[in-house]
């Protein structure tokens, strides 16, 4: 029996939600590259803006620095209470859930654009890319993509983010 409906094919390319971070702040580029390097020391480019300045680069955050780690500014609604519900993402939409019990990371990917720098403002805005469904070893599987596309305050890309979820 299919799990698509004409609601769900309707609803690609809609809106999720959207977050906005605080300013990007040097203790916060700092803290991010101690705790992803470690054990091992950071990077001093990632520590010392005086290092950075001296090897002749900027003072940026790593590639995959999340301004979203510790706090968010603003967001289009609250749906961390939903995180972990495999009817999540149909909920946030406005869809029927389809009373799902479970959830697995199908992957994911990132492309980087512009270096985020202190004291930008970073917006992301995810969107549901494609639904698709195919039988498996458990019954029939949804697959469901989604993209985040992160932003600076001038409308620069950062980052776009595919993540893939499969529920049964």
């Amino acid at each position: 029996m299919p799990l698509l409906t004409e609601a769900m094919r309707a609803a690609v390319g809609s809106l999720i939600d959207w977050r906005v971070s605080y300013p990007v702040d040097e203790s916060d580029i700092r803290r991010w590259a101690l705790a992803v390097y470690y054990p091992s020391a950071p990077p001093a480019v990632f520590t010392d803006r005086a290092s950075a300045e001296a090897s002749g680069v900027e003072f940026v955050a790593p590639e995959e620095f999340n301004p979203f780690a510790w706090a968010v500014a603003e967001c289009m609604r609250a749906t961390a209470s939903r995180r972990g519900d495999p009817d999540a993402l149909e909920c946030m939409l406005g869809l029927p859930p389809l009373a799902f019990t479970t959830q697995l990371n199908g992957g994911t990917s990132a492309q980087y654009g512009e270096n985020i720098r202190v004291g930008e403002v970073i917006r992301a805005e995810s969107r549901l890319t494609s639904y698709s469904e195919r039988d498996g070893r458990v019954g029939r599987m949804l697959f469901s993509v989604t993209t985040a596309t992160w932003t600076n305050q001038r409308g620069e890309l950062v980052r776009t983010e595919r993540a893939t979820s499969i529920r049964y």
